[in-house]
């Protein structure tokens, strides 16, 4: 998403990729919401299952072919 360009009124759109002089746009970086929770979640999942399925398969170490 694309951040807003602040200009004054009755000013012409300034060039594409111009930059007014001495003057910059701050823009307040975004908070995290329950989305960015969410995958924080879903990683933590991700690695507690990797570790659990490495104990498990070091019961047998790591054979995993039949017998």
């Amino acid at each position: 998403m694309s951040r807003p360009r602040s200009q004054t009124r009755g000013s012409a759109a300034p060039a594409r990729g111009a930059r007014p002089a001495g003057r910059q746009v701050l823009v307040a970086t975004p908070k995290s919401d329950i989305y960015v929770t969410l995958l924080g979640v879903a990683l933590g999942a991700m690695i507690l299952a990797t570790l659990l399925l490495t104990l498990l398969l070091n019961r047998y170490e790591f054979s995993i072919t039949a017998k």
